[in-house]
């Protein structure tokens, strides 16, 4: 795999903001319940109230606790009649805010004893308590996990509104594993991606598998570098227009920016090291800006050493929570084993030498 460059390199920034250039989050859509997880939230109608009513959450005597103070064993309270009994689930009696243990009522012929006080909301599930109305069920923008599916399921829904971006992965032969490591991150943001193989790694065999029918964003992943067996990114121009062919980005120094017809293409190193910096760095922040994510989880914590960087190339490093701090694990070169123990990345701007030990950093969760 070469590792010729280009002959300049354009900034991440200029690379990235071209990416993002008159694009805009994707429309929403519905899907059933089980195709939303990992997708981006879109705006939903509000949620009702779960559970619509108070209702026992043990088994036991509906009662209203202002009955029954000063209740003990050697005060026992004597009732007209017997309360009513309540399986877990039901809702309660009306006027009842506490729920008994069977133990806490003796009954001995007509009679009938409380021994036990209560207090309010003492084996009730509020109305509310579960799913409050007027919520919605996932805030716009953000993941949907496994949690906000049990909340949608309680609350009744089928469907979910959600922003899933289109996505292909054009991968050269020899290539699937690196290509692989791409589809699969980008499954995990949200993204609807399907995966095909060009025949051979020449530009017209590439070419022909550079269709944007149907897609918000397409990447091909190898052959961006300039040796004698690299013809993506003429593959590029020949299909549709090359906008930058070097990024100021270490790792991922060879990738390419284009479009073919209005959708960007991003090319990809094929290295799964330089491949990976272009995810983060490159097509990341363009998958965000279509599926309308807010946030990205991060986390802020001081640097267990120093991190220097050269000014002019933009860097990943590769970080590791351990002792309450991020220790610095690789930059600019990701092996492989180093990628399997980080649990954060940093991308360092161009215009930074780096940090010193102890500086606060916000550090991308890798492991979310």
């Amino acid at each position: 795999m070469t590792q010729g460059l280009p002959a300049s390199l354009t900034t991440l920034e200029t690379a990235v903001a071209t990416l993002l250039h008159e694009r805009e989050a994707v429309a929403p859509r519905e899907l059933p319940l089980a195709e939303a997880l990992g997708c981006v939230a879109a705006e939903m109608p509000a949620l009702p109230f779960v559970p619509a009513h108070d209702r026992a959450a043990a088994d036991g005597w509906a009662v209203n606790a202002n009955d029954v103070v000063g209740a003990s064993s050697y005060s026992p309270l004597a009732l007209a009649k017997p309360p009513a009994w309540v399986d877990a689930g039901d809702v309660m009696p009306q006027h009842c805010d506490c729920v008994l243990d069977a133990g806490a009522v003796v009954t001995s012929g007509p009679l009938v004893e409380v021994i036990v006080e209560g207090a309010p909301g003492q084996g009730v599930r509020r109305a509310g308590s579960d799913v409050v109305g007027g919520d919605q069920p996932i805030a716009p923008g953000h993941l949907i996990r496994p949690r906000d599916l049990l909340t949608a399921r309680i609350a009744g829904l089928k469907t979910l509104n959600v922003r899933r971006p289109r996505l292909r992965i054009v991968n050269l032969p020899g290539g699937t594993a690196t290509a692989r490591l791409i589809a699969d991150h980008a499954r995990a943001n949200g993204a609807s991606v399907t995966e095909i193989e060009a025949t051979a790694r020449d530009a017209a065999s590439i070419a022909d598998v550079l269709d944007p029918d149907g897609l918000d964003l397409l990447i091909a992943v190898g052959g961006s570098g300039v040796g004698r067996f690299d013809a993506t990114v003429t593959a590029l121009a020949r299909r549709g227009e090359v906008l930058a062919h070097g990024v100021a980005l270490q790792p991922g120094r060879t990738a390419a920016i284009g479009r073919v017809g209005t959708v960007p293409v991003l090319v990809m190193p094929g290295a799964p090291d330089h491949a990976l910096a272009a995810w983060f760095a490159l097509a990341l922040p363009v998958l965000e800006r279509l599926s309308g994510r807010q946030s990205r989880p991060s986390r802020r914590l001081p640097l267990s050493r120093k991190i220097a960087s050269s000014v002019g190339l933009a860097e990943i490093a590769l970080l590791e929570e351990r002792d309450a701090a991020w220790l610095p694990l690789a930059t600019g070169d990701l092996p492989l084993h180093i990628m399997a123990r980080a649990d954060a990345w940093l991308l360092i701007p161009g215009s930074s030498e780096g940090f010193a030990a102890g500086a606060p950093v916000d550090a991308y969760l890798w492991r979310e």
